[in-house]
């Protein structure tokens, strides 16, 4: 069973910082990305930054120069550093993994989400 352990929400203002931390655990043979996802009231869930095993990044436009997505592979860990963040970053935010795993012979694709995190930036 794969695990995700995220940590690093609360409350912050306007202008604040927070850093948010995911840790992958489990029968996980090779993890092809990972990425911060958020999902505010009435809204869908929206990708916020990825970051492949190699290390390249995608971010969402809004929060590019705010935000960085960073990863320790030997870890399996992401981070999202977030700073300079505005109301508009109030959201409940997902760790994502993907992963490959041999099944009988076939290497398949999985993902997994954590159990989210609140992030709420006041006003």
């Amino acid at each position: 069973q794969v695990q995700l352990v995220e940590s690093g929400g609360g409350l912050v203002q306007p202008g604040g910082s927070l850093r948010l931390s995911c840790a992958a655990s489990g029968s996980i043979f090779s993890i092809t990305a990972m990425g911060w996802y958020r999902q505010a009231p009435g809204k869908q869930r929206e990708l916020v930054a990825v970051i492949s095993s190699a290390g390249s990044t995608n971010y969402a436009d809004s929060v590019k120069g705010r935000l960085t997505i960073s990863r320790d592979n030997a870890k399996n860990t992401v981070y999202l550093q977030m700073n300079s963040l505005k109301p508009e970053d109030t959201a409940v935010y997902y760790c994502n993994i993907k992963y490959r795993l041999w099944d009988w012979g076939t290497l398949k694709n999985y993902e997994f989400w954590g159990q989210g995190t609140q992030v709420t930036v006041s006003s």
